[in-house]
């Protein structure tokens, strides 16, 4: 079942979702060469803490961290630990915030100091991709119109689409219907109505889109260890058209 908000719970959805968007950037700002994973972590939990929510990954199905930290190869679920940040990494920082009855879902990649261009670059194609993908929403659309739009930028780059993993309605649970594929074609799929709140996110590689799960059972990181990127925002779908929820004042 696809749950429809009104406009009063999309706004206090929005009160989580701009916890979780701070707790975003602020990681951002954390990141430099030296800096180990479960630092950023703790970081992570005690900010989301202090604005009176928590953190929707904790032992959310036994996750045992506060953020999915992804570093280099790894696309989603990195676990964070005593690993430290070097120049050149690139690292992936996936957050939720749980508040006044919803959650708030979003996700970057950032840069470890100086990164190769190819990292950039894929790092801003992933980025990218994400709002070509809203931009593609009209009234009376479908998912698979945005979902097209997303994959067409990723492809078009050269990029994957990583396939086994997608996006996903979002609110009162962390994983809602409907699912939210980064791949598709223009007309199919769910039809898009006012009131929806979906975690879009795609998940791109450098290399091939094939990815496997490692011996933790969480991390999922690309076959051919080629480099992966993710980005994410929880929107609204609105009558006036799509609302990102995950925005900071920086955003704006």
């Amino acid at each position: 079942m696809i749950n429809i908000r009104n406009a009063q719970q999309i706004e206090t959805m929005s009160k989580a979702c701009r916890i979780a968007a701070e707790a975003r950037a602020m990681a951002g700002k954390e990141i430099k060469p030296g800096v180990s994973l479960i630092s950023l972590d703790r970081k992570i939990k005690n900010f989301i803490e202090s604005k009176g929510a928590r953190p929707s990954f904790l032992n959310y199905n036994g996750f045992p961290a506060s953020a999915c930290i992804s570093l280099n190869d790894e696309v989603i679920h990195g676990i964070p630990d005593e690993r430290i940040l070097r120049e050149g990494d690139i690292v992936s920082i996936d957050v939720g915030a749980y508040y006044l009855g919803y959650h708030g879902d979003c996700a970057a990649t950032f840069a470890v100091g100086a990164i190769s261009p190819e990292a950039k670059r894929l790092i801003a194609v992933t980025r990218q991709s994400f709002y070509d993908g809203i931009a593609a929403y009209r009234s009376n659309a479908r998912l698979g119109d945005i979902s097209s739009a997303i994959q067409k930028t990723i492809e078009a780059a050269g990029y994957s689409v990583v396939r086994e993993f997608v996006g996903h309605g979002v609110g009162t649970n962390l994983h809602e219907s409907p699912d939210v594929p980064n791949y598709g074609s223009p007309g199919h799929g769910t039809r898009l109505y006012s009131g929806m709140t979906l975690a879009i996110e795609p998940m791109v590689c450098a290399g091939a889109a094939d990815v496997i799960i490692t011996d933790n059972n969480w991390t999922v990181v690309t076959l051919d260890h080629s480099l992966s990127a993710h980005y994410e925002n929880t929107v609204a779908i609105t009558e006036e058209g799509i609302r990102i929820l995950t925005v900071t004042e920086e955003d704006v």
